[in-house]
């Protein structure tokens, strides 16, 4: 029997069991082969974790290190998680079934996160204020908000815990990173590199466990200042719930069902290959998957007869293997949903172009075929529910009013893509889209530069992009009476 890795919680910068004993395993998607093991955080460990950020924020190691002496810190995390990137990505496909290729080289560019907000740690600038009253020296500053409860999802995290990490870490705060249960292994494995960083001791810990144990006690805690979560719309709502009694200042990246509409005057290639990638890239697991392909009708035999052609070549298999395209799903779960899902899609009419089912020669793993679906009505399931997987559904258009109207028809509003020739009309319907994301003739595009996030049920707050940090600080206004004179009686107005 092969020997499991062992993986502990990273708290005050040491590696520890939970202090409960309680253990989790991760599965291999690929394959379903249990391979690593994983101690989870109780509420005692929460305790330690939010004590220790707590004493870290007072720390003069810490609480007295200058803005750019925070940002080498940072530059030096970033130079170790590029030159870790093939072990975290080994680490990132083994537990969650992402390809290789996408995980070592997200993980490289994630590099580029912690170099950004290394450059603006020392950019953040309060103002001197033109006040109207005399003998006042009126100024502002921004201090660390305090203890970040960053909450990160399985897929993608890497990055998104440098979205939350990267600029709390650069205002000054203290971070708690609470993984997913399902495949946490790489954040537990990246906690290697915040000890040989040289970042102080408690700044940062990581912790995994399950809701009622690790999640709730976490997102609840009196002394947390600020939960940055990513993950689904029912989970935020209980983690808005936990928060109300701290009052502690919440952001939510949540899920989509994003749109792309294809008009007849689009570059076809081009907007097949947006639509596969939206849809089929990391096995659309994506929380900004083009899962509503918004076509119209004059195009849409066309429209399919090119991602017919071009998905048959899609291979499907071990997502270690540099000639996959298309990995196993995470859970087993995701795949029963979509099954669930096609079959009531199917029951309304709609058409299974291609897919629809998993691979026969892949019996053991998390494994689905990419599937186009023709919808039959807006009513379609397969338009409404977020299925992470690879599951595209096309529905057709007459005018842009109509195309419009079919991409505001959801409940989310994260991502969205157009495809059109047209610079006006691109601008005209990328305005009035209600989505905190939209790509023109592209997709699935980020950087660290650019603000990442949602409208509606799709969450609020941003990520990334210069504003970003802010949300990391509070604003102290200090006022100093400059004159000589004594303060005047309170009770003698003028």
């Amino acid at each position: 029997m092969t020997s499991l890795t062992k993986y502990q919680l990273f708290i005050d910068n040491e590696w520890v069991d939970g202090s409960e004993g309680q253990t989790m395993q991760t599965a291999n998607p690929a394959n379903g082969k249990v391979w690593a093991e994983f101690s989870c955080a109780s509420k005692d460990d929460v305790n330690r974790a939010v004590s220790a950020a707590r004493r870290a924020l007072d720390d003069p190691e810490w609480r007295d290190l200058t803005a750019t002496a925070r940002g080498k810190l940072l530059y030096k995390l970033a130079d170790l998680v590029e030159g870790h990137a093939q072990v975290l990505g080994k680490i990132e496909t083994t537990g969650s079934g992402k390809l290789a290729a996408e995980t070592v080289a997200q993980t490289g560019y994630v590099a580029d996160y912690y170099r950004y907000f290394a450059g603006l740690a020392d950019k953040i600038q309060g103002a001197t204020l033109p006040i109207d009253k005399p003998d006042m020296h009126v100024f502002t500053t921004p201090e660390p908000i305090g203890i970040v409860a960053a909450v990160v999802p399985w897929n993608a995290q890497m990055f998104l815990a440098a979205t939350k990490i990267a600029p709390a870490l650069a205002a000054g705060c203290t971070v708690i990173v609470k993984a997913a249960e399902v495949a946490p292994c790489t954040m537990l494995e990246f906690a290697t590199l915040i000890k040989q960083a040289g970042i102080p001791k408690g700044v940062v810990s990581i912790i995994t466990g399950d809701a009622q144990n690790c999640a709730i006690p976490l997102t609840s805690h009196p002394d947390v200042d600020r939960i940055a979560f990513t993950g689904g719309p029912e989970t935020a709502k209980h983690v808005v719930r936990n928060s109300a009694e701290s009052f502690a200042v919440t952001t939510l990246e949540l899920g989509g069902k994003s749109p792309i509409i294809v008009f007849e005057d689009a570059d076809l290639e081009s907007a097949a290959n947006g639509l596969i990638a939206g849809n089929f890239g990391a096995a659309g697991q994506s929380c900004v998957a083009g899962s509503r392909a918004i076509v119209h009708r004059s195009i849409m035999k066309d429209v399919i007869a090119r991602i017919t052609e071009k998905s048959a070549g899609i291979i499907v298999g071990d997502p270690l293997d540099s000639k996959t395209h298309v990995g196993p799903l995470c859970t087993a779960a995701q795949v029963e949903k979509i099954e669930r899902t096609l079959e009531t899609a199917k029951s309304q009419g709609a058409k299974i172009r291609f897919g629809g089912e998993r691979p026969a020669d892949l019996p053991d793993g998390n494994y689905f075929k990419p599937t186009l679906v023709e919808c039959a009505s807006l009513d379609t399931e397969t338009l409404k529910v977020e299925m992470f997987g690879p599951v595209m559904s096309l529905i057709p258009f007459e005018t842009e009013d109509e195309a419009i109207q079919i991409a505001n028809d959801t409940v989310y509003g994260l991502g969205s893509g157009v495809f059109t020739q047209n610079v006006a009309r691109a601008h005209r319907v990328s305005k009035r889209i209600r989505a905190g994301i939209c790509w023109v003739n592209t997709y699935r595009a980020i950087s660290p530069i650019a603000p990442f996030g949602g409208f509606n049920q799709s969450g609020y707050g941003r990520e990334a992009g210069l504003d970003s940090i802010k949300d990391y600080t509070r604003t102290k206004t200090t006022w100093i009476n400059t004159s000589d004179a004594p303060m005047s009686n309170p009770f003698v107005m003028r």
